[in-house]
Order: structure tokens, then sequence, then C-alpha cells
């Protein structure tokens, strides 16, 4: 099973991951005032959560869409960002249904337009989509995936990582793709996200 160690260890991470487990707003707050120092702590994660810094009265947070998610990482994903900076492959899904484990565990993951990064309205701009999902690729910044745990939450982000690989080899080449209605039933069954509004 992959592990935190094997995201912070895979080529482009530069060594750097963290992962900040917090359940209410105050929590959001006490890790953005701890961390404030630090140059990549909550990242995107905390934008699509609507954390905004430690400035007093304007931190907040908005659920995440998946329900029951506790946990979100952001990954410095080498496969994920190039994906990220490239047309999505439709507007609720960035990366296409390529792979059945990509649909199972991840699910749509829409490409969020381009922001600085530190910029809270990378959060407007999700909490504005129309669907529910559980990960996002920020244009030209890479992934942005939750979980119920910490575990489901890295989990999602290696398969993520890892469907991104293929969609890159492949390039402008056809693929075989699941139909809508096959990839609807994968994800009712496993509990994802796919298709709907």
């Amino acid at each position: 099973m992959p592990t935190l160690g094997a995201i912070a260890d895979a080529p482009g991470a530069a060594g750097a991951l963290l992962v900040v487990d917090a359940v209410t707003d105050d929590d959001l707050r006490t890790v953005s005032r701890a961390t404030a120092h630090l140059g990549l702590v909550t990242g995107a994660a905390g934008l699509v959560l609507g954390l905004t810094g430690p400035r007093p009265g304007d931190a907040r947070a908005t659920p995440a869409s998946e329900p029951g998610a506790r946990a979100v990482v952001h990954p410095r994903s080498r496969h994920a960002t190039a994906v990220s900076c490239l047309p999505p492959w439709s507007r609720r899904s960035a990366v296409p249904p390529l792979t059945p484990y990509f649909v199972m565990r991840v699910g749509q993951t829409p490409l969020l337009p381009h922001a600085a990064p530190g910029d809270a309205g990378q959060a407007r701009e999700r909490e504005r989509l129309p669907f529910p999902l559980r990960a996002t690729l920020l244009q030209d910044h890479g992934p942005v995936v939750s979980g119920g745990s910490v575990r489901a939450a890295v989990d999602a982000a290696v398969e993520l990582e890892e469907v991104c690989a293929p969609v890159l080899a492949l390039g402008d080449r056809p693929a075989r793709l699941p139909t809508e209605e096959e990839a609807g039933e994968l994800a009712g069954r496993y509990g994802s996200c796919w298709g709907g509004e």
C-alpha cells in the first residue's frame, strides 16, 4: 500500500509533504498560525478548504465536497501537475476515466483555473462546482485530494498520480474509455463521485 513516505520520496516531491487533519474552523486557524513561517504547509489544500490565512475575522473553512472528509493532501506530484497544465478532458474531470481504479478510488477531478499561490478565490471556484468531488487539479499547481482519513486521502492522491502517467504517455492518441454508464456503475459500487449533476 502507498504511504506518506512514498509520495514524499517520489520524483518531484522535493521531500516536502505535510498533511493536516483538521476538523473545525478553529483547528484550521490554529494550524495556520502555527505554521505561518513555513513555505509549504497547507498549500492549496488549505485554499480548497477556504483557509485564507491567520488574519483575525476572515479565516474560514468550507466543508470538503466528499461526505465525511477529514483530511486533505496537496502532494507535489509530477504527473498530476503536468496534467494540470493541459486542457481538461471535460468540465467535470481534467482526467479521463482511463483506469477503473481512478474511477473507484478518486472519481471526477475537475481543473480549477490558474491562481497565484495563496489566492482564496480557488476555494470559491471549488464551491461553485455543482457536483460532488474528492479531488481537484489546480491549474499549473497540481492535485488537492480529500478523504475520510489521512490514509484514504493519500491513497487517492497516489491513484490520481498513477492515472496521470498513462494520460501523459498516451498524449493525443485516442484511448478506449468506459462509457458514462460503466464509469457511473463503478463509482456507485465503490462510493466515488462520477457523472450526474
